[in-house]
């Protein structure tokens, strides 16, 4: 039987943070251990959303600005949102797992160590909150995916959420001098109950920094936790001292994160001999931009390949636009025809000129480049990392809850062409391959790899109703539904018609 990762399981192998070279098929691959003592490193950051995109990115810089600074305090609390899936999977392993890199022609593996306990607040709901509180922890940090933020249509929290008035509920409580027992339901709940506590300890400054692909994140989540305070009895000084104490950062971060597979486990247990439920894949890039604002310390994350600057917006606008939103017209695209990966997706001629398309005729205008980014080389670094064969991520993953994704990926560029004057042709194409897919998955039956595919969104049953009925009326009902295109685009005749023509090349009116 395969010994399972753990702290004592490791000790009896060599991985101890030095490159090791393991034959195999593909020759020989570079195998570590943790680049920090996992024995010897504390807490000093919250994550909530521990997901394989933290653990293969986050959890990564961290641990090697703690071992590039010698810093011992840098250690990660990570905190599952639904379901104690996650943790139940790290906590036998003492918070161990690999990342596996695979890259076109090379594979490589780390054992990463930064993340010393585990949580889910469904039953650690108080030891989070006590976490976050503790004079030790300085950073919180979030990847909740865009509909983990509770927002209603015009970007406000959603109090009439269930789960998210739970915990405003349990906050009001909470500042009436009530314990933090109850449960937390909502990651940005938490976040707030963690605050309150914080300022009810004295615990001096906090640093939340939201890793998710939303434009401006920092400031959208410091005004859900304002607006949501705001809302609560009693939340008055609790606001006064966030406004005062609590920096909200802005990032920009970028690495393909697959999903694990069996065969991605098996590759690992023959390089280290150890059985890790908790893998994660990437691929060999990888990017994280942060806003240089803190409220007190920090990880040195810079000495660790992230890059620290007075304004994220232009890397972020770049990344949403260019990446982001080809990333999700392959998708669209793709699954319509068939194809199971993005790779696969890409690999299609026409498929690449549509993207290409995109990001030529209609996204690079409306982009000031950063400073030391090519934006033509940027869209050819993009198109060549999502041909990697060895990511294996799939169209119908990339493909889920686009109702949360378009707004931030694509519709700014579609606004900015609109006002400029401009008939946003090519973006006008990712919107109809984006109706098609909804349209083939609630309605006329869609097929991916010989698996029915249905359609996975925040708000599928707004988008199914608004699918049926007659196919040359789809582009006006789907633009309609004013929670994703607001009042302006939903009203926009050329955009309807340009969407309405694509919509007849993809054979759906």
């Amino acid at each position: 039987m395969t010994p399972r990762l753990s702290r004592t399981t490791l000790s009896g192998t060599d991985l101890t943070g030095t490159d090791l070279s393991h034959a195999g098929p593909a020759g020989r691959t570079p195998v570590r251990g943790p680049a920090v003592d996992p024995a010897s490193t504390t807490v000093g950051l919250v994550h909530l959303g521990l997901g394989a995109f933290h653990r293969a990115h986050q959890a990564v810089y961290t641990e090697d600005a703690a071992a590039a600074a010698g810093a011992t305090g840098w250690g990660i609390l990570g905190v599952t949102q639904r379901s104690a899936r996650v943790a139940d999977q790290l906590a036998p392993q003492d918070g161990l797992y690999g990342v596996l890199t695979k890259g076109a022609d090379e594979t490589s593996l780390r054992i990463v160590g930064s993340l010393r306990d585990v949580a889910f607040p469904g039953t650690s709901t108080p030891y989070v909150v006590r976490t976050i509180a503790a004079p030790t922890t300085h950073v919180v940090t979030l990847t909740v995916t865009e509909k983990g933020y509770r927002r209603a249509a015009d970007g406000r929290p959603d109090l009439a959420d269930p789960d998210l008035a739970s915990d405003v509920d349990a906050l009001a409580a909470e500042l009436a001098g009530a314990e933090p027992e109850r449960p937390a339901r909502s990651p940005i709940g938490l976040l707030v109950r963690g605050l309150a506590q914080r300022h009810r300890s004295d615990a001096g400054p906090m640093t939340v920094v939201c890793c998710d692909n939303l434009a401006e994140n920092g400031p959208v989540v410091a005004g859900l936790v304002h607006a949501i305070l705001a809302a609560v009895p009693g939340g008055d000084r609790l606001a006064a001292w966030v406004a005062t104490s609590v920096a909200f950062p802005s990032t920009m971060v970028d690495r393909i994160v697959p999903a694990t597979t069996d065969q991605h486990r098996a590759e690992a247990v023959r390089l280290t001999g150890l059985e890790d439920q908790g893998l994660v894949v990437g691929e060999p890039f990888s990017q994280w931009v942060v806003e240089d604002t803190f409220a007190g310390d920090r990880p040195a994350w810079e000495l660790a390949g992230a890059t620290l600057t007075a304004d994220v917006a232009p890397y972020e606008r770049a990344k949403l636009r260019v990446l982001n939103a080809s990333h999700s017209t392959l998708a669209y695209l793709g699954a319509l025809r068939g194809y199971e990966t993005i790779a696969q997706a890409v690999a299609d001629p026409s498929l690449e000129a549509v993207v290409r398309s995109l990001v030529d005729e209609d996204v690079l205008p409306t982009l000031q480049a950063p400073d030391g980014l090519d934006l033509a080389q940027y869209r050819e670094d993009v198109l060549t990392r999502f041909a990697n064969p060895n990511t294996g991520h799939t169209t119908v993953q990339v493909a889920m809850d686009g109702s949360a994704k378009l707004p931030q990926r694509l519709l700014g560029t579609v606004r900015d062409r609109l006002a400029a004057g401009a008939v946003p042709t090519a973006a006008a194409a990712t919107l109809a391959a984006w109706m098609s897919y909804v349209h083939a998955t609630t309605l006329t039956g869609l097929e991916v790899a010989g698996r029915r595919v249905t359609l996975d969104d925040p708000l599928a049953d707004v988008l199914a109703s608004a699918a049926a009925g007659p196919l040359d009326g789809l582009p006006g009902r789907l633009l309609a539904v004013r929670q994703i295109f607001g009042d302006d685009l939903a009203e926009s005749e050329v955009l309807r018609r340009e969407v309405q023509a694509h919509l007849r090349t993809l054979a759906v009116v």
